[in-house]
């Protein structure tokens, strides 16, 4: 590992309502964002469809929720969000360090 990177686990909401992309290719254009922001993606991890426990949305109740583990550098996350922003397949992001 390169010492100016640090290990991140991201989790993904993600929407395909409407869209003819599956899952795995909404996984795989994630992982491309990853790879634009220097980051190498260690782990992928489908954790499958859950239900929202606050519905904002009642016609959007559930989605599938997906585990990336990546080591990026400092700036990768923030990098990642603004990417994933423009991406509506892409509901939520959340990122931390581990």
């Amino acid at each position: 590992m390169n010492p100016t990177k640090r290990n991140y686990r991201a989790t993904f909401i993600l929407d395909n309502r409407g869209k003819e992309d599956t899952i795995d290719q909404i996984i795989e254009g994630v992982k491309k964002d990853i790879v634009a922001v220097q980051g190498d993606v260690t782990a992928v991890e489908n954790i499958g469809k859950k239900d929202f426990v606050r519905v904002t949305d009642k016609k959007f109740s559930g989605a599938a929720y997906v585990h990336v583990n990546f080591s990026a550098p400092a700036e990768g996350p923030a990098q990642l969000k603004e990417r994933l922003r423009l991406n509506h397949s892409v509901y939520r992001t959340f990122v931390v360090s581990v």
